[in-house]
């Protein structure tokens, strides 16, 4: 097998017409490049190069394959050019992991503010369950996930490197004219008498309710099994019942519901909102810009401003 730094070698000698120009071109010593040269000679089983009392002149061998030699230095070149273009963030794909909870509430933020500032570099997002984006991850479909975990369930993977985003507490949410708006916050205990909007299909948020309803002292009454967090507004606003679900998942709330905050008599479970990528890879350089701007945007939503949006004014009556 030929190596290829020998090639390269031979194209320099070539150019510079002796083995003292082509030492000197690419820092080298001449004794050093004399060495190689044998070396090659030996690889390719003939001659190509034939010593003058000063240079040397290539034999017809040495030629052709100092041409290969210029071939593969264009293309070691240009395959730099384009390295230095991802590294500028100029072109490329970031392949990114959601769920729709975030792909709802901070991740069109974040994409925007990444395609403003890198508009050579598109985003490609898959939407999944979180089982599901593990396995993209690991498969390396995706370079980073959007991921979630409550303190019953973490995400513990030695093969993932996972940060924090930020912390998604559990509010109720409750009809604009409730009478538990007269409240600053809400004892789950108070509540063992209400009907429930629950979500359907053994959704995590389903798995929250009964966990503080039982170690509030009860079941649940279950009115509505939703399919998704606005169905599960409108039935709210409807009368049918009240619902709790995850902070971000009511970033676009009815304007004829109202959250209110759990008292701390039986702690309402607060989720994780979670970055992750595989340990064994290097982020890319998108990749890194990308945890960057999503940081940004976690501590815009975990902030006060919002949480004072959010939750619903208390009335008096």
């Amino acid at each position: 097998m030929l190596e290829v730094r020998r090639i390269l070698l031979l194209a320099e000698v070539a150019t510079h017409g002796s083995l003292t120009g082509a030492a000197e071109a690419i820092g080298m010593t001449t004794s050093a490049a004399s060495q190689q040269m044998s070396r090659l000679e030996a690889e390719a089983g003939q001659p190509l190069l034939e010593r003058l009392p000063r240079g040397v002149r290539l034999t017809d061998a040495g030629l052709a394959l100092a041409e290969r030699g210029r071939a593969i230095r264009r293309q070691l070149s240009a395959a730099q050019a384009d390295l230095d273009v991802f590294a500028r963030l100029d072109r490329g794909t970031l392949r990114l992991g959601s769920f729709p909870t975030v792909s709802a509430s901070l991740l069109p933020l974040a994409l925007t503010r990444f395609s403003r500032k890198y508009p050579g570099v598109r985003a490609a997002v898959r939407s999944a369950m979180l089982a599901q984006l593990l396995e993209l991850l690991h498969t390396g479909e995706i370079e980073l996930a959007l991921l979630w975990d409550y303190h019953w369930s973490r995400v513990d993977d030695d093969q993932l490197t996972v940060t924090h985003l930020l912390d998604d507490p559990t509010v109720l949410v409750v009809p604009a004219n409730s009478e538990l708006l007269e409240q600053t916050e809400v004892s789950l205990t108070a509540l063992a008498g209400q009907d429930w909007i629950i979500r359907a299909d053994n959704h995590p948020v389903a798995e929250v309710l009964r966990r503080s309803c039982r170690l509030a002292g009860f079941e649940p009454t279950i009115a509505y099994e939703s399919h998704d967090y606005q169905e599960a507004q409108a039935m709210v606003a409807a009368g049918l019942g009240i619902a709790i679900a995850p902070r971000l998942a009511l970033t676009n709330r009815r304007n004829d519901v109202r959250l209110v905050p759990f008292g701390t008599d039986v702690p309402a479970p607060t989720r994780r909102i979670l970055l992750a990528r595989t340990e064994s890879r290097e982020p890319t350089p998108a990749a890194l810009a990308m945890t960057t701007i999503l940081h940004a945007v976690a501590d815009k939503f975990s902030g006060p401003d919002l949480r004072r949006s959010q939750i619903g004014t208390v009335h008096s009556r």
